[in-house]
């Protein structure tokens, strides 16, 4: 790959400048012609002058055939100089620094680009219909408009559409960010590249190949990139007036005063070494401390975007939330809580539910609970179980399957209930069915990250104008989290495209926007936003690829972290370039006024560079306040 060759040739020329400085002493000389001689670290430093410098010249000799006269032409001019006059080390500095440059922001670029290979590996590969009476598998673009689709356990939907028979739990946690399987039955809408956890399903298919949800998925992300690769840098705004107008400084310099040495000096010193490295290295150092601290920070422009974010839109389901159900709340009634986990764990066994899972674990964190196998079990898709323990039979799960089954529900637990779904928790029931009363009610939800509402505090007083959330769950699940974390407002039933809309209004009212999200369905938001913040630690490798920054791990508290970073990061960029162009300005004066010689103008330059370096090195010790 094109970054790989750059890598190589940046460790190459600095392999060989770091044995040019150590043979710096040693006398012994090569005599190429006659008065032309060459030490051993002249040699070492033209060695790694080429290596560095060979694309450089070979981009700039492309740029001028198309009469552009970029930094590039001026970096190999100024190369060409110090050569001329014997300044070698300049030269091999110069390239180097310059090539670094280049790679770092390559790198940056290429991150980026591989979402979109990422997302096609998480499109549906194949698609089982009924085409003549016969089930036959074909491949998901070949659906026609109207036919029938089975799904199978296990097996992605291939086609966006409506459930025409049967039932099950489809995960679509890739495209509505829901933590949980939701139930679907007969006139149930499906989307294409969600997956079918348990029961079965004939869906008509209502749109096909391209115009399905995870095809335009696919479609927003690609579009999001590109705009965001068109970004003029500021390097090559400065080049298009600094590097002619050295170039013809130097030409007149010459036509005044005859003077050869004077003039490459001119070019030698005018080469903003110092400037050239400015933002590379304060990106590397501020990129280099996020990283220790887990956090990714793809590229300088990143760096640049995040200190201007004035609005934070966060994902819900494994963002804020941790994306697990738990436990939040057992009520019981004329039995222990002991008793009742038990009962309703070991009910749950054999179901693979999410729900039950949750409910297992909570009962097994308990040790005084010992489960017991149940004599039978009958699981009742969207609704619940049906289980024997011993001589008692247990109904276990929503109101519907109680109402099937003929329980009522008293007015004090229907309350009770109606209480716990009004905070976005689901209910489950648990009911003695010989006895025909309700033994209890266990609360479970998608529990809030402990961080979350620190890390809000913190963002505001970051100066964060406005900080809300946008979900694929429910209003009434979407208003609970937003009122316990402290938001200012909430987007719910979202998706994917609606979250984008809403981007782009909060764009239009408030300026900078960054999306925070965890999963595939946040992608085209990530990539749509002006900053794409993923987390890392329960997201997927989509959602981590197309951001522009990751939280490596599940703390979201480390973004405050990284906001203070790139803050601190953009002010070091700042102070290197006004210094590296203020002490190019002295020079030139100097050189001008003869008051600047070759040998003072390299010692300055080379002191210039150093300064650069180490100011930038001073965010590697960054902390936060």
């Amino acid at each position: 790959m094109l970054r790989d060759k750059k890598g190589r040739r940046v460790l190459l020329a600095g392999f060989l400048i770091l044995i040019g400085l150590l043979t710096l002493k040693l006398d012994y000389s090569f005599s190429i012609i006659s008065n032309f001689s060459l030490s051993i670290s002249d040699i070492f430093m033209l060695a790694a002058t080429f290596v560095a410098g060979y694309p450089i010249a070979v981009s700039a000799f492309n740029a001028i055939r198309y009469k552009i006269f970029g930094i590039d032409a001026l970096v190999t001019l100024a190369v060409i100089g110090a050569i001329y006059i014997r300044e070698f080390w300049e030269a091999a500095a110069v390239t180097f620094l310059f090539m670094l440059g280049n790679y770092l922001e390559a790198r940056a670029l290429e991150k980026t680009r591989s979402a979109i290979r990422a997302l096609l590996e998480l499109a549906p590969d194949a698609a089982r219909v009924i085409r003549d009476g016969l089930e036959i598998e074909i491949s998901p673009d070949e659906v026609i408009k109207g036919e029938i689709v089975i799904v199978k356990p296990g097996e992605k939907i291939p086609v966006d559409g409506i459930v025409t028979e049967g039932n099950a739990y489809v995960n679509q946690a890739s495209i509505t960010g829901e933590s949980m399987p939701v139930s679907k039955e007969d006139g149930a809408g499906v989307f294409s590249g969600t997956i079918l956890e348990s029961g079965y399903l004939k869906v008509k298919a209502e749109r096909v190949g391209d115009d399905t949800t995870f095809a335009r998925i696919l479609e927003m992300v690609e579009e999001a990139q590109d705009k965001k690769a068109k970004t003029q840098k500021f390097l090559e705004v400065f080049a298009q007036y600094y590097t002619p107008g050295i170039v013809v400084l130097a030409v007149i310099v010459y036509i005044l005063t005859k003077n050869l040495p004077l003039t490459l000096t001119l070019l030698v010193i005018a080469c903003p070494g110092a400037l050239v490295i400015a933002t590379p290295v304060s990106v590397v150092a501020g990129i280099g401390n996020g990283a220790r601290n887990g956090i990714l920070i793809k590229g300088g422009e990143i760096i640049e975007k995040i200190g201007t974010v004035r609005v934070i839109a966060f994902d819900k389901t494994g963002t804020l939330t941790e994306g697990k159900p738990k436990v939040t709340n057992v009520k019981n009634y004329g039995i222990e809580t002991r008793e009742l986990l038990q009962i309703t764990a070991s009910a749950e066994m054999f179901s693979e539910h999410p729900l039950a899972k949750a409910i297992i674990d909570r009962a097994k964190a308990d040790e005084d609970v010992e489960l017991i196998e149940p004599d039978e079990s009958e699981i009742i898709t969207g609704q619940g179980l049906k289980a024997r323990l011993a001589d008692q039979v247990y109904i276990i799960g929503n109101k519907k399957i109680l109402a099937e089954h003929g329980l009522d529900i008293s007015p004090d637990i229907e309350e009770y209930i109606n209480s716990e779904e009004a905070i976005g928790q689901t209910a489950v029931i648990v009911a003695d069915y010989k006895e025909k009363r309700i033994i209890g009610v266990i609360s479970i939800a998608d529990t809030i990250r402990p961080d979350a509402p620190k890390l809000i505090n913190k963002l505001r007083v970051a100066g964060v104008k406005r900080i809300v959330m946008l979900t694929g769950d429910n209003e009434r699940a979407a208003k609970a989290i937003a009122e316990k974390i402290g938001l200012d407002g909430y987007y719910a039933e979202l998706l994917p495209a609606g979250k984008v809309r809403i981007l782009e209004e909060l764009q239009a009212e408030y300026g900078a926007v960054a999306m925070v999200g965890d999963g595939v369905n946040d992608a085209p938001a990530l990539a749509s936003a002006d900053l794409g913040i993923a987390i890392g630690g329960a997201g997927t490798d989509v959602a981590m690829e197309t951001a522009d920054l990751v939280l490596m791990s599940a703390e979201i508290i480390k973004l405050s972290y990284a906001i203070g970073l790139s803050r601190a990061t953009v002010i070091n960029i700042k102070q290197n370039i006004y210094f590296a162009v203020s002490v190019v300005i002295l020079l030139l004066m100097g050189v001008l006024a003869k008051l600047v010689f070759l040998s003072s103008g390299m010692l300055i330059h080379i002191l210039s560079v150093l300064a650069v370096i180490v100011n930038a090195m001073r965010l590697i010790g960054y902390k936060e306040k």
